[in-house]
């Protein structure tokens, strides 16, 4: 645990001095292109409104500023918030230990459910947004208000502490955390109480359908495949198998316009055009 103290150390350092935030930033704001206007509702077309779910140390907004708008311009309902704050607030979030940030998740989709009138919602989570998901999932109700769960950079068995290095220091969060505290980086070591509990049988039940995105070059997720997963209702894609020009890394899938067809075409598989490989590379994870 040593070397676990040394990293929190660090990463609680540099997530106050990060030049990649603003501090003047309302990371709960309502963002442009539309998404999370608690006015929308959805249509025949797409009846489920879609949550988003960041991942750890990302907010409610810059997680998503590519595939929200592309979301909202293809007709649905999109909202997200952010969860797991510590001392941070709303610029830095999912650092809280992951089972309460579930109940925060599951609280976000019925007030989304109450606003829509909707009696499921889909969820889309990249990384840490896939693991808390499965988690509220299966043991918090979710199974009987989430209709699609979609994630990439998905993480259901844990990372290697240097996998949670790696994402310090792509972030530029290199020198912090003990003090603020980050419970969810614990809650990430693989063999951790939480998720011992969430792989207890299937991390997929029955009643959603599953989709995990996972691309070979992930250097947070390590290894990559903690994010495949089993069951009848499970589809998982290893991004290089429908693409080989595509050599995104964890952070880079957020931006990804292979990954955002992806997401489109799972959420509505009957109209889903056919997938066209685009070159992609990020530079880094």
């Amino acid at each position: 645990m040593g070397k676990l103290r040394t990293f929190l150390a660090a990463l609680a350092l540099s997530l106050l001095a990060s030049t990649t935030l603003s501090a003047t930033a309302a990371a709960d704001s309502p963002p442009r292109s539309g998404w999370n206007d608690w006015s929308c509702r959805p249509t025949a077309a797409h009846p489920e409104p879609v949550i988003l779910v960041h991942g750890l140390g990302g907010n409610s907004w810059d997680n998503f500023l590519t595939l929200a708008p592309a979301l909202r311009s293809a007709g649905y309902c999109v909202y997200s918030e952010t969860y797991g704050k510590t001392l941070l607030g709303g610029l830095a979030g999912g650092l809280a230990p992951m089972a309460d940030s579930a109940v925060e998740v599951g609280a976000f989709v019925d007030r989304v459910r109450a606003a829509t009138g909707s009696a499921k919602v889909d969820i889309v989570g990249h990384s840490e947004g896939t693991t808390v998901p499965a988690y509220y999932i299966k043991y918090l109700g979710g199974a009987a208000k989430v209709d699609d769960f979609i994630g990439f950079g998905s993480n259901f068995r844990g990372t290697t502490l240097n996998g949670l290095t790696n994402l310090a220091a792509a972030l530029r969060l290199q020198d912090l955390l003990t003090g603020i505290g980050c419970g969810a980086c614990t809650d990430y070591l693989p063999g951790s109480p939480f998720l011992t509990k969430l792989n207890d049988g299937p991390v997929a039940v029955p009643g959603p359908t599953y989709t995990s995105i996972v691309t070979r070059y992930d250097r947070v997720v390590t290894p990559y495949t903690s994010g495949l997963l089993t069951g009848d209702n499970v589809t998982n894609i290893v991004l290089q198998d429908k693409c080989r020009l595509d050599s995104a890394g964890h952070l880079g899938l957020a931006i990804d316009p292979n990954v955002t067809q992806l997401v489109l075409n799972r959420l509505d598989p009957r109209n889903a055009p056919p997938f066209r490989c685009l070159p992609f590379t990020t530079a880094g994870i």
